[in-house]
């Protein structure tokens, strides 16, 4: 087997493990107040870093750009309570008119 292989192999066998020994958990553990928190945070946050990722890094350095405006402007979107696809397509529009600038 090559080293691509190996690494694919032995991360199947990890996520495997690491599903199993969360199946195992104990049922108070997983019912406990601070445990239930940081569950309902936890996405929060990854998504946050997500858009952070994607809206100001360009390779390896930080860029700002028409992705930036356009986030402004789903932000302001979403503060007003616009749907989601016109909130999306005058996101992309307004991304789009300032690459064209």
């Amino acid at each position: 087997m090559t080293a691509v292989w190996v690494g694919i192999a032995l991360s199947a066998a990890g996520c495997f493990a690491f599903k199993l020994a969360g199946m195992s958990v104990p049922e108070r553990v997983l019912a406990h107040r601070l445990t239930v928190r940081i569950s309902d945070l936890i996405p929060v946050g990854l998504l946050g870093a997500l858009i952070a990722v994607q809206v100001l890094a360009d390779g390896t350095r930080v860029s700002v750009d028409a992705r930036l405006a356009a986030l402004g402007v789903a932000a302001v979107l979403l503060w007003l309570r616009v749907p989601f696809l016109p909130m999306v397509t005058l996101s992309a529009a307004s991304a789009a008119l300032l690459r064209q600038l």
